[in-house]
């Protein structure tokens, strides 16, 4: 973004506008919960994993409603800290269509062939937060804002080697050289078009939610599978590792602001007007106290990893930009993630300093190159927002799955049931889940999952994922199946 663009935005030159008057609370969209959730029930617990009397119910799509390859997906039932569930849970089929730039400069891109040119996967986990309202928009719009990214660019992305010009124009001979040298890949080109699929996102949810007078954020983890690789975006606190035999693959990277620092507090110090004057962006131990005036303390600053001391001087005093650790740390004491959708309106509580500035929309990509990876029966991407991983760490996760999966080879219900086992373990847990949650859970197929394997059009070979996710202190779980091919999105 522009500096331009960043002042006028959020940095007004008159005085901070007060709290507009209420609106009518129109939601954008009908509250409701995932799709395939449809004609759904309460699911049994595992056999090796009872249910406490005390726990909530788990939610999961119907016996005989098939997910998208296979896979698995659950959800508990809400523990009234809100009115409605605030976390969504999308998966679908891409159909990316074929494009052709026009003769005239000014002509618009024409659709060349009616059937799809490329096909992919897409499944998506949303945590929302301040109300259910942007994780629903984000479940309806983000597939749709990729699949028109994507479709933009598709002749780039079957191209040998990404074309400097999309229309076949070379102004330059040595445009191909120039590439190279840049080291643009394909693979380049789809994760721009996650990035900027999820910045237009944003700003959908921003415009809708203002129009509608309501409130709230989400944050967003995807992931895609197209042309032999997967692709996993995150914006937010939520986690996708890759359990094999012998391995846990992180890939994703949770954005909270401790993990954001130094980029939160570089922003506090080019535009130290976003404070208002009432915090410090320096980082101390603990907060600081009037006795600690004067004395040499501990603190660092944006361009600091390290620490270093200095004398406490009055505005040291202030509340501080982040304050806690771990899964305490608020921003502005407020926010527990520093990436995610929506927030547009939110701000400090009694006063005008807006969140926004400080929150990215953009995600992380992280790619595996699904050919390369020699993927076996129980290899599992697991998908879960924080509930799961506030409770259980990587290795706890992997060795559940480890143990539950070989066990249960020949049950076509299997990513049901181990999202399910999920769940109940978390429940388990005295510091487990209290809130709802959801999950979403990835496998990969051999020759016993052969018929799913010709469901996927041949993108993931031997691949399949089941999907699991929790939100904050919940643990549900959920199985997904197969993406039907007739499905299509947007």
């Amino acid at each position: 973004m522009s500096t331009g663009w960043f002042r006028r935005r959020f940095l007004p030159g008159g005085p901070l506008p007060g709290p507009r008057p209420p609106r009518p609370r129109t939601s954008p969209l009908p509250y409701r919960r995932p799709r395939f959730l449809r004609g759904s029930g309460s699911c049994s617990s595992t056999a090796d994993t009872p249910r406490r009397p005390e726990a909530r119910p788990v939610r999961c799509p119907a016996r005989g409603r098939a997910l998208p390859w296979n896979a698995g997906y659950a959800e508990i039932i809400n523990a009234e800290k809100s009115e409605f569930n605030e976390d969504q849970a999308a998966c679908g089929k891409l159909c990316i269509r074929r494009f052709e730039f026009g003769v005239e400069e000014d002509q618009e891109w024409l659709n060349l062939c009616p059937e799809e040119f490329l096909t992919g996967h897409y499944w998506a986990l949303f945590d929302g937060h301040g109300g259910p309202a942007a994780a629903i928009l984000a479940a309806n719009t983000l597939h749709s804002c990729l699949r028109q990214q994507l479709e933009a660019i598709v002749e780039g992305m079957v191209a040998t080697q990404p074309p400097m010009h999309l229309s076949g124009h070379c102004v330059c001979p040595s445009d191909p050289q120039f590439v190279e040298e840049k080291g643009i890949r394909t693979e380049d080109l789809v994760i721009g078009a996650l990035e900027s699929a999820f910045q237009e996102c944003d700003e959908v949810i921003g415009r809708e939610l203002e129009a509608s007078g309501q409130v709230g954020g989400c944050t967003a983890l995807v992931a895609v599978s197209l042309q032999g690789k997967l692709y996993v975006a995150n914006a937010g606190d939520s986690r996708a590792i890759l359990v094999r035999r012998d391995e846990v693959r992180p890939l994703s990277s949770e954005f909270t602001p401790e993990t954001e620092r130094q980029r939160i507090q570089q922003l506090a110090f080019v535009y130290p007007e976003l404070l208002a004057g009432e915090f410090t962006r320096l980082e101390f131990p603990r907060r600081l106290k009037g006795d600690d005036l004067g004395q040499k303390v501990l603190f660092r600053d944006h361009h600091m990893s390290g620490w270093s001391y200095k004398r406490v001087e009055k505005s040291d005093l202030k509340y501080p930009l982040i304050q806690g650790q771990g899964r305490q740390a608020r921003l502005l004491g407020t926010l527990a993630v520093s990436r995610g959708l929506g927030d547009h309106q939110l701000r400090v509580l009694d006063t005008n300093i807006q969140l926004k500035p400080f929150l990215l929309s953009v995600p992380e990509v992280t790619v595996l190159d699904v050919d390369q990876l020699e993927l076996q029966e129980d290899d599992v991407i697991v998908m879960a927002t924080d509930g799961l991983w506030d409770v259980l760490s990587n290795e706890q996760v992997a060795q559940l799955v480890r143990s539950f999966l070989p066990g249960n080879r020949e049950d076509p219900h299997r990513f049901s049931e181990l999202a399910q086992m999920l769940i109940h373990s978390t429940q388990g847990k005295d510091d487990g889940p209290t809130g709802e949650g959801q999950g979403i859970y990835s496998t990969t197929p051999s020759a016993h999952a052969g018929c799913l394997w010709e469901a996927m059009d041949s993108l993931l070979p031997a691949e399949q994922y089941l999907e699991a996710a929790t939100w904050e202190k919940p643990a549900q779980v959920l199985p997904c199946s197969p993406l039907p091919r007739h499905r299509h999105w947007g």
